[in-house]
Order: C-alpha cells, then sequence, then structure tokens
C-alpha cells in the first residue's frame, strides 16, 4: 500500500489536471477520466489496481448518494413522482428483461436467470456522468428534475435485480412470495430505518451541544450509518440513504446554524468532487483484471457481446421514454398529472439518450463470487466482467460525447420554462425586499422614527442594497436584523411550498445569500 503512495498521489492530480481540461474544451469530465485511467493502465509497471466491491459500495456509494439526496429538490421531486418512479424502476426492469433476453438467446451459456443477472448490473444510467455533460448545455429544468430524481432511484432498482438473480444462479430456483417479501422488506425496510436514523441524526443536531466542526463531521457519519444498518438487516442500503437524506436536507434551517450551512457546502462539494473522479478513473484502471480472467471466449467475441448488449440497453431505453410519454398522455385523462402538455418527440428521446453507465453498474459485477457455495465456479463471471466494462465505455463514449450535439441540435424551445433562472431570481428578489420592507415597517414601527440606523437599513433595502456595510452596527440593530433574516427565511420557504413553478434552487441561493448575512452579521 504504502510503496504506491506516490502511483495514487499522481492519480489524483492527474485527475484535477483532466477536470479542469474538460471544463476547458467543453467535455464531460467522466470521459476523459475512464480514457485516462485506460492509457494509464497500458503504461508498464503501473502497478495493478483491484477494485474491492464493498470498497465501492461502502465508501463511495453513501456519501454520492446522501449528497444528491442533499442537492435534489424535493418539490420537483414530488411533483415529478409518476415519470420518476416509472424511470427509476419500470424502465429499469424493462432494461433488464430486454438484456436478459438478449442475452439468453445470443450469448452460449447464458441462462434467463445469467441474463437478469447482466441486466441488473447493466441498467441503472450513471447520474454523474449526465449531470457533467449537461451543465454545459441549456436543458428545460423539468428535464434535470427527472435525471436527477431518477438517480437516486435506479441504483437501487438494479441492485434489488442483480440481488434476486444472484440468488437464482446460486439456488438454480426462484420462489416467487418469497422473492415479494424480500423485495416489500427491501424497499420499505431501507426507507424505513433511513428515515428513523435521519431522525435521529436531526434531533442530534438540534438538542446536542455542537459547533459548524461537529454538524459537519455527524453529516458525514450519517450516510454511511444508514447504509450499514439497512445492509445489515438485508433491506435496501441505498433507499435508507436516499430517504434519509432527503428528511435532512428538507429541513436543514431547523437544525443547523447559518455557519454549519455554509462551511459543510464547502465541505460536502469538495468531497463529492473527488470521490466522483476517483471512481471514474477507477474504471479505465481495472481493465488489466478483468481482461486478465476473460478466458473461453476470445476477445473480439467478447467485444461483440458488449456491443449487442450496448445497443439493447439505448433502444430499450429511448422505447421506454417514448412509452411512458404515450401512456402519460393516455393517463391525464383519469389523473392529475404534472404537466398536461404535450413533450412532444424530442423530450423522451433526450431522456433515452441519457443512458451512460458508471462506476455503480462495475462494482455490482467485481461483486459477483468467484464461487458458488457448492464449490463449482461461478458461470460466466469474467464474460459478465467484460460485458460491463464495455458497456461503460460504450454509452460514456457514444452517448457523452454526443448528448451535448443532441442538445444544441434539436430545439427543446416548446418545454422551457416561461421564466428564465435569470429572471426568476430577479423576481424573488424584489419581492423578497418587498416582504422585508414590510415586515420592518410593520413590526418595528415604534423605533422607526428614533433610531438613525433602522432608518438607513430600511433605505438600503429600498435602493436594493445587498447588505450592511457599516460595522458600527448597534446591539438593538443587530437583533432587528437578525430577526429580519429569520423572518425572510421563513417567507422564502413559503413561498417554495406556495409557488409550485418556482425553482428551488433559486431559492436555495437566497437562503445562502441570508446565511452569509447572518455570519457576517454575526461577526462584526
Amino acid at each position: 500500500m504504502l510503496e504506491n503512495f506516490p502511483f495514487y498521489l499522481a492519480i489524483i492530480l492527474v485527475i484535477l489536471l483532466l477536470i479542469m481540461l474538460a471544463d476547458k474544451i467543453k467535455v464531460a469530465y467522466p470521459v476523459l477520466l475512464v480514457l485516462a485511467g485506460l492509457a494509464i493502465s497500458f503504461i508498464p509497471k503501473v502497478p495493478v489496481i483491484q477494485i474491492e466491491p464493498d470498497l465501492i459500495f461502502f465508501i463511495f456509494l453513501p456519501p454520492l448518494l446522501y449528497e444528491a439526496a442533499w442537492a435534489v429538490s424535493w418539490k420537483e421531486l414530488w411533483r415529478w413522482r409518476r415519470i420518476i418512479t416509472s424511470f427509476a424502476f419500470i424502465v429499469v426492469f424493462l432494461s433488464a428483461l430486454s438484456v436478459a433476453l438478449v442475452a439468453n438467446y445470443f450469448i452460449p451459456g447464458f441462462s434467463l436467470a445469467l441474463g437478469f443477472l447482466l441486466g441488473g448490473i447493466v441498467s441503472p444510467p450513471d447520474a454523474v456522468s449526465a449531470g457533467a455533460i449537461l451543465k454545459f448545455v441549456k436543458v428545460p429544468k423539468t428535464m434535470s428534475s427527472i435525471l436527477e430524481g431518477e438517480s437516486l432511484l435506479n441504483d437501487a432498482s438494479s441492485l434489488i435485480i442483480f440481488r434476486f438473480a444472484m440468488i437464482a444462479v446460486a439456488t438454480e430456483q426462484f420462489i416467487f412470495y418469497k422473492a415479494a417479501i424480500s423485495f416489500s422488506w427491501m424497499i420499505f425496510g431501507g426507507v424505513g430505518i433511513g428515515l428513523l436514523i435521519g431522525w435521529i441524526f436531526m434531533k442530534a443536531h438540534k438538542y446536542l451541544p455542537t459547533n459548524a466542526n461537529v454538524d459537519i463531521v455527524l453529516t458525514l457519519l450519517a450516510p454511511y450509518i444508514m447504509y450499514l444498518i439497512a445492509e445489515e438487516v438485508h433491506s435496501s442500503g441505498v433507499l435508507a440513504v436516499v430517504s434519509g437524506g432527503l428528511l435532512l436536507s428538507n429541513n436543514r434551517h431547523r437544525f443547523l446554524s447559518s455557519k454549519s450551512r455554509i462551511q459543510g457546502v464547502n465541505v460536502w462539494e469538495s468531497l463529492s468532487f473527488i470521490l466522483n473522479g476517483l471512481v471514474f478513473m477507477l474504471i479505465g484502471l481495472d481493465l488489466p483484471q478483468i481482461t486478465s480472467g476473460l478466458e473461453g471466449v476470445s476477445l473480439s467475441t467478447a467485444i461483440g457481446y458488449g456491443v449487442l448488449i450496448t445497443f439493447v440497453l439505448i433502444v430499450s431505453r429511448i422505447l421506454s421514454a417514448y412509452g411512458a410519454v404515450i401512456v402519460t398522455l393516455i393517463a391525464r385523462n383519469f389523473i392529475t398529472v404534472a404537466d398536461r402538455r404535450h413533450p412532444g418527440y424530442k423530450t423522451p428521446f433526450i431522456l433515452g439518450w441519457t443512458g451512460m453507465r458508471g462506476v455503480v453498474s462495475l462494482a455490482a459485477a467485481l461483486s459477483i463470487p468467484v464461487y458458488l457455495d457448492n464449490g463449482n465456479g461461478f458461470p460466466q463471471r469474467n464474460l459478465i466482467l467484460f460485458i460491463t466494462f464495455i458497456v461503460i465505455l460504450l454509452t460514456l463514449l457514444i452517448q457523452g460525447l454526443t448528448l451535448p450535439y443532441f442538445i444544441r441540435k434539436i430545439k427543446l424551445d416548446n418545454i422551457y420554462d416561461p421564466v428564465s433562472p435569470e429572471e426568476a431570481s430577479v423576481i424573488l428578489k424584489r419581492d423578497l425586499a418587498a416582504h422585508a420592507l414590510h415586515y420592518l415597517k410593520t413590526t418595528y414601527n415604534d423605533q422607526l422614527e428614533s433610531n438613525a440606523s433602522l432608518q438607513q437599513l430600511i433605505l438600503k433595502w429600498e435602493q436594493h442594497s445587498k447588505g450592511i456595510e457599516d460595522e458600527s452596527i448597534g446591539n438593538e440593530l443587530k437583533a432587528i436584523y437578525l430577526d429580519l433574516l429569520n423572518q425572510q427565511r421563513q417567507w422564502l420557504i413559503n413561498r417554495n411550498k406556495d409557488d409550485q413553478h418556482i425553482d428551488e434552487s433559486i431559492i436555495r441561493k437566497q437562503m445562502y445569500y441570508l446565511d452569509l448575512e447572518e455570519e457576517k452579521l454575526i461577526h462584526f
């Protein structure tokens, strides 16, 4: 371990340089990192990196899911819940089924159970890849919300399919009622455990004498504890982390101080940045380990199988996206849907094309045991590993490099939000200033005539000032301004609940500004 430490440091430096290069040339950094890892793996005397599945599942997956749960908008998640759950569960299952049928028919020695095992591994798209690409192009908020929501749940659904397929391969039988009970426990047990542990952490933050550093460490511990406990009782650790993260995120202003929120954002952004970079680099570096075990099948044949499965995944997701639109158009006559407008043919295609696979698929493939319980070798393990690698590589290269082109080429004006984020931000600031002025004039009317500093504060708000610059602020005005900031937070929370069309990211940006104002005020 220590003898390779300089190599690991060099890898981190390479990751940073490649991410900067990706930003410069407007290419999604996962694509560059995988290709770089692949190139580095061919350099003579480079240490062979062996990815431990437990390392990915336990070290990388919980914090990345937790950070995503904190970043996603609960309002948008609930608004688009039907299409999100259909993509995260139904589309993932249909993709796995398509792979299972094709693998069973075209790949010698692949039973239907092995096909479902492969399908469960490669069916979940990777959210990091799509997110890295979408930041370079303009897409409607609707689309990004659906993709963000899907990314929180599709790992759980695919891993559930993977587990059941593993049992079927190992035991050569599938008992439906036992599978149904296990499936229900994995979903409801995972969600329940996540909510319970999230509630405990929320109370710990609120009632224990914590400071900003302790709060941040607690947020780092939370996803690991949620995941570990859920997995120990054989429920879904992914759903536990997602549900617990959503609970804490939605209540962050009730139990975290402004300082904890500000510092926490910086810590989590840096952590997720380096973790995402590492996992994609590891995918490329792991190629020697994958190809070394490929026996009994020629390399060209194995690549052909990988290309076939990749084609099946791309086509099945696109067809499923159009199918979801058709079902929604029919269902809107019987139920209330989030948006009754016809999305046309463009949106489903883009949603279907955002199907890049990533590290969860590789970790699932690597977690397949070498031997069955009876001592026999696990059938087709090495071929499954290789096909998974080819699927990840091809989807990143083909879809990852062409997605920005399709988004720019296909005009999505008909489904753009009626108000741009910039316009919405200006409107929100204006309304927030009006609320602040109204609150000051009605609540502190008695002090207004005698307090010159309060008059100055009101004047600054009327002139759309960004904050107080006078450091000689008195204690009385400080208390008034702190009260005003709390009132503004509550107004923003209520506005977010009442206005279903406002982008929650704009609300959060204003919340962050209020936290900065409070910290500046406290340290006067």
